[in-house]
């Protein structure tokens, strides 16, 4: 395949996910298939770009949550065809590993929280979503039930971050073993160790490289 077709596929998945077009990006993702393209690529650089083009739009306000979730149905119309034909890290296509995510209580900022779903869904991750506005035990619990290896914390507010310090503290309390990662627009690296979390991720391709990481690391012990 040329550089040039390539970009075009990639650039269709994009553009179709962004004006939440499924027939364009049902289209490109069978042209990515059978032309040779890699499906990893296909869909982290051609349908989740477009995603996060349509998460900047809604920042925004450009946006609203009604196209975020068009744009979202379009991006899975892209998977159903691609997700078999990616490889996961392990090589096996197998699932990657599960996560418990949510946003922490007192927040109702979901996109950014959104957006890491999808991505993880895209890898082969098991997702168990919460939702927004997750009191402190929620999290605990759903660790415990499911026996995520990964818990996925997300704040968008100052006043809200704070709680999270809590979440990490109860949930290692009950599983030492279980990592956590926190994220959202006031997040630091910092933030993140001073709060006793195991990764900190600034956005949803970063969230997925920490998560793989992690595993990783839990799967060599």
């Amino acid at each position: 395949m040329t550089p040039e077709r390539e970009k075009d596929i990639l650039g269709r998945l994009a553009e179709g996910v962004l004006n939440y077009d499924e027939e364009m990006v049902r289209q490109a993702a069978q042209e990515a298939l059978d032309e040779g393209m890699d499906a990893n690529k296909a869909v982290f650089e051609g349908l989740v770009e477009g995603m996060k083009k349509a998460g900047d739009l809604y920042e925004q306000q450009e946006y609203f949550v009604p196209e975020l979730l068009m744009c979202a149905d379009a991006l899975y119309a892209g998977l159903e065809i691609l997700r078999p034909h990616m490889q996961s890290a392990k090589g096996d296509g197998g699932v990657k590993g599960q996560v418990v995510m949510g946003v922490v209580q007192g927040d109702v900022h979901d996109i950014g929280k959104n957006l890491v779903k999808i991505m993880f869904e895209a890898s082969g991750f098991e997702v168990h979503d919460l939702g927004k506005d997750v009191p402190l035990e929620k999290f605990v619990e759903e660790q415990l039930r499911t026996d995520s290896e990964i818990v996925a914390l997300s704040a968008m507010m100052t006043t809200t971050m704070v709680g999270m310090k809590d979440i990490i503290k109860a949930i290692k309390e009950k599983n030492p073993k279980a990592k956590i990662m926190i994220g959202g627009a006031p997040v630091t690296d910092e933030i993140a160790d001073r709060f006793g979390a195991d990764g900190y991720a600034k956005d949803a391709s970063n969230a997925l490289k920490e998560a793989i990481n992690m595993i990783a690391s839990l799967r060599e012990l």
